[in-house]
């Protein structure tokens, strides 16, 4: 009876003595499957960059005035080379003139004068009518002085700036008008007298505009900060 006692507790003890087995975990995509997966996802990743590069050829193909600016033979002439063409023979002047319109910009903000675009159209529009009575169109000008109508539009704005920042300094009175004509001899048609006259007083603003705008920039260029980081 001891006997079996003693048997029935070894069995016992040699069953808790050996350690579970973990169930075998299934996989839970076949290799296959995972192949497949794997190819479907480079091709979308081949055709992602299929399309970027179409996209990004046909940008450059629609836009490509942005960076060739001819071609000869087949042979490109990239903008890059003519920009550096022109920064060495007028470089420094344009540079300089972008300064100028950057210092009057900022000094015209500060000072709450603000152009608006009826302004610039009506200037035009006045500039415009004088080219006509001389026989010639605005577009035979700008062809002629070799800039587009943008530049005059641009210089247009500038030159109403400088005179809402020296307004007080170009006024010009029906005196200095006749001291004008006085002095200079100048024969008037008769029946031109109110044109003769309004021309010559613009002439003299843009004598006092100029004269003053010089003295402008002095004082704004002696109070600003400007930095070269290229020599012309």
């Amino acid at each position: 009876m001891e006997n079996k006692i003693e048997e029935k507790k070894e069995q016992v003890e040699a069953a808790s003595s050996q350690a579970p087995l973990e169930p075998q975990k299934e996989e839970s995509v076949s290799k296959p499957n995972k192949i497949a997966i794997s190819i479907h996802r480079n091709a979308i990743i081949a055709g992602v960059i299929i399309l970027i590069v179409a996209v990004i050829g046909g940008l450059l193909f629609y836009y490509k005035g942005l960076f060739i600016a001819a071609t000869v033979n087949g042979s490109p002439i990239s903008r890059l080379a003519v920009i550096s063409e022109l920064e060495k023979t007028s470089g420094k002047k344009t540079l300089e003139s972008l300064i100028t319109k950057k210092l009057i910009d900022d000094e015209a903000r500060s000072k709450g004068i603000i152009i608006n675009q009826a302004d610039i159209d009506a200037e035009l529009k006045t500039i415009e009518d004088q080219v006509k009575a001389q026989g010639a169109t605005l577009d035979q000008v700008l062809t002629e002085q070799g800039v587009t109508l943008e530049y005059l539009r641009n210089q247009i704005a500038v030159q109403k700036e400088l005179e809402g920042l020296l307004a007080d300094q170009i006024q010009v009175s029906d005196d200095d008008v006749a001291k004008y004509i006085t002095d200079n001899k100048v024969t008037i048609p008769k029946g031109e007298e109110a044109a003769s006259k309004e021309q010559i007083k613009n002439q003299l603003k843009q004598q006092k505009l100029s004269d003053a705008a010089g003295t402008l920039l002095e004082s704004l260029r002696s109070k600003s900060k400007i930095n070269y980081f290229i020599n012309y």
